[in-house]
C-alpha cells in the first residue's frame, strides 16, 4: 500500500530562498571547518531544539570526532513568529563538566539564545565551547558588541537577509519545518 502524503501548500508571498542542493553544499564546507575545529576531540554535541534537529541530524554524519549527542530546549519564540523573553524546557543530562561542547542551532538573529546556551555551558564546566548554526542573519540590532558574530561562532552555514525564513527544522507558527529547503517572506507580514 502507497501512502501519499500531502502537498505542502508554501504559504503566500514566500520565496526560496535556498534549496536543498545549495544547503548541502554549505553543510559540507560547515563540516570541514569543524572537523579542524575538533580534530582529537570527543565532544558533546547539544543540538538546540526544536529548530536545529534538522539541521544537527544533517551535519553531525559528516563529523569525523567520536562525540556524543545530547540536546538542550531554549526558546524565544516556541512556535511564534517574534521572540520574547527566552524559556529552557530541557537541559542536557550528559555531564558538560571539562568536556567539548558542541552547540548546533538554526538560525544567529540577535544572539540572545545562544549567548544564554553558551553562559549555561560555561556555568557547568565546559572546558571549549564551539557553536555553529546554519543561518545567520543580516542585521546590525545582535547582542555583540558591533555584531561582531565571533564572540559568539564564527561557524556560520549560510547567510540570509533580514527576513522571515522557515524550513529545514525552522518553522512559521509551528509548521514547515520539515521543508527539505529554506524560505522567507518577501514582505514583514508574516
Amino acid at each position: 500500500m502507497d501512502l501519499k502524503l500531502p502537498e505542502l501548500n508554501i504559504p503566500v508571498g514566500c520565496k526560496l530562498v535556498f534549496n536543498n542542493s545549495e544547503i548541502t553544499a554549505a553543510l559540507d564546507q560547515l563540516a570541514d571547518k569543524l572537523n579542524l575545529q575538533l580534530k582529537n576531540e570527543t565532544p558533546v554535541v547539544l543540538c538546540v531544539m526544536q529548530g536545529g534537529l534538522v539541521f544537527s541530524g544533517q551535519l553531525i554524519p559528516r563529523l569525523h570526532c567520536m562525540l556524543e549527542i545530547d540536546y538542550i530546549h531554549a526558546t524565544r519564540y516556541d512556535n511564534q513568529t517574534s521572540g520574547g523573553e527566552l524559556m529552557w524546557k530541557a537541559y542536557p543530562v550528559t555531564p558538560l563538566k571539562d568536556r567539548t561542547v558542541l552547540i548546533l542551532d538554526d538560525i544567529f538573529d540577535e544572539g540572545h539564545t545562544l549567548k544564554s546556551i553558551i553562559q549555561y555551558c560555561e556555568s557547568e564546566g565546559a572546558a571549549t565551547i564551539v557553536s555553529a548554526v546554519l543561518l545567520r542573519k543580516k542585521h546590525n540590532r545582535c547582542i555583540t558588541h558591533d555584531c561582531i558574530d565571533a564572540a559568539l561562532t564564527d561557524n556560520i552555514a549560510l547567510t540570509v537577509e533580514d527576513k522571515y525564513v522557515f524550513g529545514f527544522g525552522m518553522d512559521y507558527n509551528g509548521q514547515y519545518r520539515q521543508l527539505d529547503s529554506i524560505y522567507a517572506f518577501e514582505e514583514d507580514d508574516k
